[in-house]
Protein backbone atom coordinates (compact mmCIF):
# COMPACT_ATOMS: atom_id res chain seq x y z
CA UNK A 1 0.00 0.00 0.00
CA UNK A 2 2.77 2.17 0.69
CA UNK A 3 4.02 2.17 -3.01
CA UNK A 4 0.43 3.33 -4.30
CA UNK A 5 0.84 6.60 -2.38
CA UNK A 6 5.25 6.84 -2.23
CA UNK A 7 5.92 5.53 -5.69
CA UNK A 8 9.71 6.77 -4.56
CA UNK A 9 10.19 5.02 -1.44
CA UNK A 10 13.20 3.43 -0.96
CA UNK A 11 11.73 1.00 2.01
CA UNK A 12 8.84 0.53 0.08
CA UNK A 13 10.07 -1.13 -2.51
CA UNK A 14 12.59 -3.00 -0.38
CA UNK A 15 9.82 -4.63 1.76
CA UNK A 16 7.61 -5.58 -1.05
CA UNK A 17 10.95 -7.15 -3.03
CA UNK A 18 11.67 -9.26 0.37
CA UNK A 19 7.67 -10.42 0.72
CA UNK A 20 7.59 -11.22 -2.75
CA UNK A 21 10.89 -13.20 -2.49
CA UNK A 22 9.11 -14.67 0.86
CA UNK A 23 6.46 -16.20 -1.55
CA UNK A 24 8.86 -17.65 -3.86
CA UNK A 25 8.03 -15.13 -6.22
CA UNK A 26 12.00 -14.71 -7.31
CA UNK A 27 11.43 -12.16 -10.66
CA UNK A 28 8.94 -9.91 -9.02
CA UNK A 29 11.10 -9.69 -6.04
CA UNK A 30 14.24 -9.20 -8.16
CA UNK A 31 12.49 -6.33 -10.18
CA UNK A 32 11.04 -4.64 -6.89
CA UNK A 33 14.82 -5.07 -4.99
CA UNK A 34 15.77 -3.30 -8.56
CA UNK A 35 13.85 -0.42 -8.23
CA UNK A 36 14.64 0.12 -4.36
CA UNK A 37 18.44 -0.11 -5.02
CA UNK A 38 17.89 2.63 -8.00
CA UNK A 39 15.78 4.63 -6.04
CA UNK A 40 18.59 4.33 -2.84
CA UNK A 41 21.44 5.12 -4.96
CA UNK A 42 19.87 8.35 -5.86
CA UNK A 43 18.89 9.71 -2.57
CA UNK A 44 21.52 8.09 0.15
CA UNK A 45 24.39 6.37 -2.07
CA UNK A 46 26.47 5.52 1.14
CA UNK A 47 23.43 4.59 3.39
CA UNK A 48 23.33 1.10 4.76
CA UNK A 49 20.08 0.29 3.07
CA UNK A 50 21.43 0.06 0.06
CA UNK A 51 24.54 -1.99 1.44
CA UNK A 52 21.42 -4.16 2.82
CA UNK A 53 19.34 -4.08 -0.54
CA UNK A 54 22.31 -5.05 -2.72
CA UNK A 55 22.79 -8.18 -0.38
CA UNK A 56 19.42 -9.63 -0.40
CA UNK A 57 19.16 -8.21 -4.46
CA UNK A 58 22.39 -10.44 -4.68
CA UNK A 59 20.92 -13.45 -3.00
CA UNK A 60 17.76 -13.39 -5.28
CA UNK A 61 19.97 -13.31 -8.16
CA UNK A 62 22.53 -15.95 -7.42
CA UNK A 63 19.09 -18.37 -6.28
CA UNK A 64 17.94 -16.97 -10.01
CA UNK A 65 21.15 -17.79 -11.58
CA UNK A 66 21.24 -21.38 -9.79
CA UNK A 67 18.14 -22.38 -10.62
CA UNK A 68 18.69 -21.31 -14.44
CA UNK A 69 22.19 -22.80 -14.45
CA UNK A 70 20.44 -26.35 -13.39
CA UNK A 71 18.20 -26.23 -16.28
CA UNK A 72 21.12 -25.68 -18.84
CA UNK A 73 22.82 -28.20 -16.89
CA UNK A 74 20.14 -30.65 -17.48
CA UNK A 75 18.89 -29.89 -20.69
CA UNK A 76 22.58 -30.01 -21.80
CA UNK A 77 23.20 -33.49 -20.84
CA UNK A 78 20.20 -34.91 -22.39
CA UNK A 79 21.30 -32.99 -25.81
CA UNK A 80 24.38 -34.81 -25.62
CA UNK A 81 22.65 -38.09 -25.19
CA UNK A 82 20.97 -37.18 -28.02
CA UNK A 83 23.46 -36.34 -30.02
CA UNK A 84 25.71 -39.25 -29.31
CA UNK A 85 22.77 -41.16 -30.35
CA UNK A 86 22.31 -39.62 -33.49
CA UNK A 87 26.38 -40.27 -33.96
CA UNK A 88 26.22 -44.13 -33.22
CA UNK A 89 23.05 -44.51 -35.50
CA UNK A 90 24.43 -42.71 -38.45
CA UNK A 91 27.56 -44.31 -38.32
CA UNK A 92 26.24 -47.77 -38.17
CA UNK A 93 24.73 -46.81 -41.76
CA UNK A 94 28.09 -46.20 -43.12
CA UNK A 95 29.79 -48.79 -40.85
CA UNK A 96 27.71 -52.12 -39.97
CA UNK A 97 30.36 -52.89 -37.83
CA UNK A 98 29.01 -49.92 -35.83
CA UNK A 99 32.45 -48.70 -34.18
CA UNK A 100 32.00 -45.09 -33.42
CA UNK A 101 35.25 -42.93 -33.75
CA UNK A 102 36.88 -41.83 -30.60
CA UNK A 103 37.82 -38.83 -32.30
CA UNK A 104 33.83 -37.65 -32.84
CA UNK A 105 32.61 -38.63 -29.41
CA UNK A 106 35.76 -36.02 -27.98
CA UNK A 107 34.64 -33.59 -30.41
CA UNK A 108 31.48 -33.77 -28.97
CA UNK A 109 32.42 -33.73 -25.63
CA UNK A 110 34.62 -30.47 -26.05
CA UNK A 111 31.98 -28.82 -27.64
CA UNK A 112 29.31 -29.39 -25.01
CA UNK A 113 32.34 -28.32 -22.13
CA UNK A 114 32.78 -25.12 -23.86
CA UNK A 115 29.02 -24.44 -24.10
CA UNK A 116 28.54 -25.16 -20.14
CA UNK A 117 31.60 -22.92 -19.60
CA UNK A 118 29.30 -19.33 -18.94
CA UNK A 119 28.02 -21.34 -15.60
CA UNK A 120 31.11 -22.71 -14.43
CA UNK A 121 32.61 -20.51 -11.51
CA UNK A 122 35.89 -18.54 -12.03
CA UNK A 123 37.52 -15.42 -10.41
CA UNK A 124 35.66 -12.20 -11.52
CA UNK A 125 38.35 -9.79 -13.24
CA UNK A 126 40.72 -7.76 -11.20
CA UNK A 127 39.37 -4.78 -13.22
CA UNK A 128 35.55 -5.27 -12.02
CA UNK A 129 36.99 -5.42 -8.62
CA UNK A 130 37.25 -2.84 -5.94
CA UNK A 131 40.96 -2.23 -4.94
CA UNK A 132 39.65 -1.88 -1.21
CA UNK A 133 37.11 -4.72 -0.57
CA UNK A 134 37.91 -6.57 -3.37
CA UNK A 135 34.74 -7.61 -4.37
CA UNK A 136 33.17 -7.17 -7.62
CA UNK A 137 32.12 -3.42 -8.04
CA UNK A 138 27.68 -2.28 -6.99
CA UNK A 139 28.25 1.54 -7.41
CA UNK A 140 31.79 2.42 -8.91
CA UNK A 141 33.22 5.71 -8.84
CA UNK A 142 36.55 7.59 -10.21
CA UNK A 143 38.82 9.51 -8.47
CA UNK A 144 40.97 12.40 -10.60
CA UNK A 145 43.98 9.80 -9.80
CA UNK A 146 42.21 7.50 -12.13
CA UNK A 147 41.37 4.31 -9.37
CA UNK A 148 38.13 3.40 -9.38
CA UNK A 149 36.43 2.04 -6.52
CA UNK A 150 33.09 1.55 -4.55
CA UNK A 151 31.46 4.73 -3.47
CA UNK A 152 30.18 3.40 -0.41
CA UNK A 153 33.56 2.23 0.54
CA UNK A 154 35.77 5.46 -0.87
CA UNK A 155 33.15 7.74 1.53
CA UNK A 156 33.59 5.54 4.69
CA UNK A 157 37.21 6.07 3.94
CA UNK A 158 37.07 9.51 3.65
CA UNK A 159 34.60 10.17 6.63
CA UNK A 160 36.88 7.63 8.87
CA UNK A 161 40.64 7.48 8.09
CA UNK A 162 40.77 10.88 5.86
CA UNK A 163 40.86 12.90 3.01
CA UNK A 164 43.12 11.15 0.77
CA UNK A 165 43.27 8.51 -1.43
CA UNK A 166 43.70 5.37 -0.17
CA UNK A 167 46.39 4.01 -2.57
CA UNK A 168 47.81 6.98 -4.37
CA UNK A 169 47.75 8.84 -1.54
CA UNK A 170 46.61 12.30 -3.03
CA UNK A 171 44.28 14.24 -1.52
CA UNK A 172 40.90 13.62 -2.23
CA UNK A 173 37.17 15.50 -1.27
CA UNK A 174 33.84 13.51 -2.12
CA UNK A 175 32.86 16.09 -4.53
CA UNK A 176 35.68 14.53 -6.86
CA UNK A 177 34.58 11.14 -7.04
CA UNK A 178 32.44 10.84 -10.41
CA UNK A 179 30.18 7.36 -11.44
CA UNK A 180 32.73 5.68 -13.30
CA UNK A 181 29.74 4.40 -16.19
CA UNK A 182 32.19 1.84 -18.41
CA UNK A 183 33.03 -0.17 -15.22
CA UNK A 184 29.34 0.22 -13.97
CA UNK A 185 28.30 -1.29 -17.50
CA UNK A 186 31.24 -3.66 -17.38
CA UNK A 187 30.01 -5.39 -14.25
CA UNK A 188 26.35 -4.99 -15.53
CA UNK A 189 27.53 -7.55 -19.04
CA UNK A 190 29.70 -9.56 -16.60
CA UNK A 191 26.62 -10.48 -13.94
CA UNK A 192 24.30 -10.79 -16.56
CA UNK A 193 26.70 -13.24 -18.48
CA UNK A 194 28.05 -15.30 -15.39
CA UNK A 195 25.21 -15.19 -12.76
CA UNK A 196 27.37 -16.72 -10.08
CA UNK A 197 29.12 -14.11 -9.46
CA UNK A 198 26.73 -12.51 -7.77
CA UNK A 199 27.58 -14.68 -4.62
CA UNK A 200 28.71 -13.13 -1.93
CA UNK A 201 31.89 -14.31 -0.09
Amino acid sequence: MAIHYDSHSVKAHYMLGLALLDRQELAGGIKALEKSLELGRGAHPASYMVEEIWQELSKAKYIEWEGLSKMRSSQLHKLNATCKEALKSYNSLDNPTGDMSEEHLNELDEVFKKAAKADTPTEVPDHLCCKITLDIFRDPVITPSGITYERAVILDHLNRVGKFDPVTREPLEPFQLISNLAVKEAVYVFLKEHGWAYKIR
